[in-house]
């Protein structure tokens, strides 16, 4: 037996005058979810006139991650480049129907509320870097955070909690980029652990899955940094979140995956004296040799050595396909001029690092995190693996050379364990196409198959994973699975949070073609 979402068309979704009143509670910040590429078309699912060509025009040259709904995963619907000239209307699909652009801490209570009362799917987004499709649903409501920017620093943490550092309490909707620019304002200037790409949010999904970067192998996880957390539960209570206060909750969101316990509002980090760092950008590629048996033996070479970099407080970050190695870059924190290029971390972030939109058409991904035992024991078969995956159409990977446990305190969060045995992670990723089923087999059962049995020791990462991740629950969390199932159940017992292959999710299903969320009774 089942228990469905409420849906348009049913009986229990409300109508037009409930969702004005809504609307009049959160300041008229209700929108109806128009997808980023509608302005291409001339309708939306053939009846909200949508057509804006200069409009189309930006959409098409610039997929950024600050539309309130925009997203990766989207089944490609919508998409901002029509077949032909002839194409009149296209589908929301996936998007959701609606979108609250909050803009206090009410507006976010009043929004689950509404959503808890009315039973609805309700999505959390802050940004739209979000390869796994957990800020999106079909159906839901959206409620959009990228609007709490404040930023405030302090020289001296007084806790609660052991550190006495210096940290910085930042809003859900800050961004790599404008946070480091803020903290380099500072004195001394200050660096924070964040993404690699400039554009993630910090406050949200990033760190409820975990969170690595370019300084993850020199401090640990951006989860290891939390200090505080401001959030709104899933029965619209106001609460802070640390070691002395509501220290369960506390422990579970720092990597227990989003949007899984609460809606961050904001969240208290440590920040560390800016230190000189230094890059290498490394490029072999078709032009240097057509010899794809040649050139594999370098991407071996290279990635054979994953364990040496992070001995050494590397980062490194790169893209592989068919005769393609793009290290962009080798990061050195805390290198002198004699050992490399001395700049600053902050110079080599802005500089090196580059954004990622949030419109890019249908993919699929996977991901592994790889072991330093297996990297020591099983290279050759990892490298087969990796080879394996970019020899399927339309298949690449994208690598991060990254030990989050080489130099990092010891915390205690609920991010996998074998993250601390980490030195390299890697994103694969293929082409839906048209046959969803056909890639999603690739993804799982081809590339994913290889990749598990050449790293037994590793895992798999929260926020940058395959959805049909073999046994999940073990994968992502290993050990800390159980208690995070006991807190969603604790803190969300009706299910209003929802996200594919986060705590609790077991006991929904997506039915029927619509596709209708349904939970198990």
């Amino acid at each position: 037996m089942y228990a469905c979402k409420s849906y348009p068309g049913d009986r229990a979704y409300p109508g037009t005058a409930p969702w004005a009143s809504f609307n009049r509670t959160v300041g008229r910040n209700l929108q109806v979810a128009i997808p980023p590429g509608a302005v291409c078309y001339q309708t939306l699912d053939g009846t909200i006139q949508t057509l804006d060509a200069a409009k189309c025009g930006e959409v098409q040259t610039n997929r950024g991650t600050d539309h309130p709904i925009s997203t990766y995963w989207t089944n490609s619907t919508c998409y901002p480049f029509p077949e032909s000239s002839e194409s009149s209307s296209c589908a929301r699909g996936s998007y959701g129907d609606y979108v609250v652009l909050a803009k206090t801490r009410e507006h976010i209570k009043y929004t689950i509320d509404f959503a808890r009362k009315n039973n609805l799917r309700l999505s959390i987004r802050n940004t739209g870097h979000d390869f796994m499709g957990r800020s999106t649903g079909w159906g839901s409501l959206v409620l959009n955070t990228h609007a709490f920017k404040d930023v405030s620093f302090v020289k001296k943490y007084t806790g609660p909690g052991t550190w006495r550092g210096r940290a910085v309490t930042v809003g859900a909707g800050i961004q790599g980029r404008e946070l480091l620019r803020l903290a380099n304002k500072q004195s001394p200037p200050q660096v924070v652990v964040t993404g690699e790409c400039p554009t993630v949010g910090l406050a949200g999904g990033y760190i409820q899955g975990g969170g690595h970067g370019p300084l993850a192998t020199f401090y640990g996880m951006a989860a290891d940094q939390v200090l505080s957390f401001e959030v709104v539960t899933a029965s619209g209570k106001f609460v802070t979140a640390n070691a002395a206060s509501n220290p369960d909750l506390f422990w579970a969101l720092k990597g227990g995956g989003p949007p899984t316990f609460a809606v961050i509002v904001s969240v208290t980090v440590k920040t560390y004296d800016d230190l000189l760092s230094s890059t290498v950008i490394f490029y072999p590629n078709s032009t240097h040799t057509a010899d794809l048996e040649h050139f594999l033996k370098g991407v071996n070479a290279f990635h054979s050595l994953a364990n040496r970099y992070v001995e050494n407080g590397l980062f490194v970050y790169y893209s592989l396909s068919l005769l393609q190695l793009r290290v962009q870059p080798f990061v050195a924190p805390n290198k002198t001029a004699s050992e490399l290029d001395a700049i600053t971390f902050f110079d080599l972030y802005i500089d090196i690092f580059e954004e990622e939109g949030s419109g890019a058409p249908g993919q699929l991904i996977g991901g592994r995190i790889y072991t330093r035992k297996d990297i020591a024991q099983n290279a050759t078969a990892i490298n087969a693996a990796q080879r394996l995956t970019v020899e399927q159409p339309g298949g690449f990977t994208i690598g991060h050379i990254v030990g989050p446990g080489t130099g990092a305190p010891i915390v205690d969060n609920v991010i996998n364990p074998k993250w601390r045995e980490a030195s390299s992670f890697s994103i694969t990723s293929f082409p839906v196409g048209t046959n969803a089923t056909e890639a999603q087999s690739i993804v799982t059962h081809v590339s994913g198959r290889s990749l598990r049995e050449a790293n037994p020791n590793g895992a798999a990462y929260v926020d940058e994973g395959d959805l049909e991740e073999p046994n999940w629950q073990q994968a992502y969390w290993g050990s800390n699975y159980p208690r995070l199932l006991r807190l969603k159940k604790k803190y969300d017992p009706l299910g209003v949070f929802y996200a594919r292959t986060t705590p609790g999710t077991e006991d929904w299903e997506v039915i029927d073609f619509g596709p209708k969320l349904w939970k198990k009774l």
